[in-house]
């Protein structure tokens, strides 16, 4: 995948990020809470100053420097291009646009704003660059274990 294609791909992703995030700190902030099916998925205004679940909450600096790592890891391996199929790049693509995303409001806002809740099975209230993080990573195992080819496995393939 061409890097600009990659890099058009993060931005447009992160750009629905924070378009998200944006409307939720200027609508639902003050609301609180919309319940969209009672009982079961509602929108709710969150700060999460913390990681998944709120671990490690207010350790902001750590979270930078983690993110940081992970893009430019991600930015490496895709430029390197050692993922071999598309699936594997659209994966680590989604996993660098949610990092970019709430690298984003860590810095400017020292916070994630959450806003998606579902209610029914009590689970943390997430947002839309978590979503990309969990499916890219979901999809990069599957990557991993069902079409990455180590260097013989590529060797006899070809044979």
């Amino acid at each position: 995948m061409a890097i600009f294609m990659t890099l058009l791909a993060v931005a447009v992703l992160v750009i629905v990020d924070q378009v998200v995030k944006l409307w939720a700190v200027t609508s639902l902030a003050s609301i609180g809470s919309i319940p969209l099916i009672p009982g079961v998925f509602q929108l709710t205004y969150v700060e999460n100053r913390g990681a998944a679940f709120s671990l490690l909450e207010n350790h902001q600096g750590l979270f930078i420097f983690f993110a940081f790592v992970v893009i430019g890891v991600i930015c490496t391996v895709l430029y390197k291009k050692y993922i071999q199929t598309p699936l594997g790049q659209v994966a680590l693509i989604l996993v660098c646009a949610g990092a970019v995303g709430n690298l984003i409001d860590r810095i400017f806002r020292n916070f994630v704003v959450d806003m998606i809740h579902f209610s029914l099975i009590d689970f943390p209230v997430f947002n839309v660059a978590d979503i990309f993080v969990c499916t890219g990573v979901a999809l990069f195992f599957y990557y991993m274990i069902f079409q990455h080819k180590e260097d013989e496995e590529k060797d006899t393939a070809e044979s």
